[in-house]
């Protein structure tokens, strides 16, 4: 199993840029390497939208809307998955989860997938002002 904490959200004004953390505790006998990685978010009176995923190979795939603007990554080494968000838009402002799959999942629309992780953490909140 895998545990999940989120960071680094907060209210920007449109354009501005923020960076999530999401840490991740697993149990003694699993990787956090082996983990297919995603985030998604939620916005109220909206469904959960996949936002970007990473696969254990390295590959990323991101929803339309956010493509040339974030980049996910991750840092095996200390466990964490990050979200860089750059030139923010009011339409982003969400609650932002990040979410793990013990699933090796691959192709062109892992991130609509996302939501549909295993385990996920109690998210951060990002609102984007104009």
């Amino acid at each position: 199993a895998v545990r999940l904490v989120e960071s680094g959200g907060g209210s920007v004004q449109a354009g501005g840029s923020l960076k999530l953390s999401c840490v991740g505790t697993v149990d003694a006998i699993t990787y956090y390497s082996v983990y297919s990685m995603g985030w998604y978010r939620e916005a109220p009176g909206k469904e959960r939208e996949g936002v970007a995923a990473l696969d254990t190979d390295g590959a990323t795939t991101y929803l339309d809307s956010v493509k040339g603007r974030f980049t996910i990554s991750r840092d095996n080494a200390k466990n964490t998955l990050y979200l860089q968000m750059t030139s923010l838009k009011p339409e982003d402002t969400a609650m932002y989860y990040c979410a793990a799959d013990s699933d090796d999942w691959s192709g062109p629309t892992v991130y609509k997938r996302v939501p549909t992780f295993a385990y996920w953490g109690q998210g951060t909140q990002v609102t984007v002002s104009s």
